[in-house]
């Protein structure tokens, strides 16, 4: 294949992926209010499940870096079972509002609906884990507390930052591909990245402190927890929207431009 033909061959796919991309994040976007609240809550259970065999290996080996293989089976989960997570609203809905599918007031919708639903699935999933299983409770109040004492620093923004360019990275992945091993590979090396390296993100690390919380006996509270959230969810969305998504968009930009002008005729 010539270089010409090679160059046809990856724009066709950028193409194509695009119209994936703008078709699905449209049904995201427009979702009604109880099917984005129930998908965002079996998002949150989805994690559940990742953080319940972190904790677990975590608890048996004091291996971070093994924890955080064993936590990939949440994103797997999240995937095959379609769930969705707040932080998965950053490259797909957000090329919606650049093609002129949505607006600013939509992606708000969706992220704060998402957001909610995403911890309130976490929080009662995590009270269920810590009764049934409270050794896990006890491996989760050493675990949260490593991420609240990071405080409001350069280095726990910049461990948000990077977690949300990882997850959104994972979306553009799984966008890309249809095959199905891909789209798990690409949910496993992201899981391994953002619990075995612990980094800063909003919900996977939400549902570890909520675990420490119901257990008890914890150095943090409520409180604590809401401001470090504040902090890792402003750290997530530059990852993710700033970092990654826009950056992508710009390749993209001829496509957005013809995309505005058929939504506007």
């Amino acid at each position: 294949m010539t270089d010409e033909n090679q160059g046809e061959a990856r724009e066709a796919r950028l193409e194509e992926s695009f119209d994936r991309i703008v078709s699905e994040g449209s049904q995201r976007v427009y979702r009604t209010w109880s099917n984005l609240f129930a998908t965002g809550v079996v998002g949150g259970i989805d994690v559940m499940t990742g953080v319940m065999a972190l904790l677990a290996v975590e608890a048996a080996t004091g291996d971070t870096l093994l924890a955080g293989v064993a936590f990939s089976f949440g994103l797997v989960a999240l995937l095959l079972g379609h769930g969705e997570l707040f932080t998965e609203g950053f490259l797909v809905p957000v090329a919606v509002v650049a093609a002129g599918e949505a607006r600013p007031r939509d992606l708000a919708r969706l992220w704060l609906g998402t957001l909610v639903a995403n911890l309130v699935g976490a929080w009662v999933m995590t009270w269920l884990v810590v009764v049934a299983l409270p050794e896990l409770g006890r491996q989760g109040v050493e675990a949260g507390a490593y991420f609240i004492d990071l405080g409001f620093t350069a280095r726990s923004f910049c461990l948000a930052v990077v977690a949300g360019a990882v997850i959104t990275l994972m979306t553009r992945m799984q966008q890309g591909t249809d095959s199905v091993p891909g789209k798990i590979a690409a949910a496993v090396g992201a899981g391994f990245l953002l619990a075995g390296l612990r980094l800063d993100h909003s919900i996977l690390d939400s549902v570890i402190i909520f675990t420490g919380l119901h257990y008890g006996h914890t150095t943090y509270g409520y409180l604590d927890y809401l401001g470090w959230l504040a902090w890792a969810i402003f750290g997530n969305v530059v990852g993710g929207v700033f970092l990654v998504t826009l950056i992508r968009l710009v390749r993209s930009r001829t496509m957005l431009r013809e995309h505005r002008e058929q939504v506007a005729e």
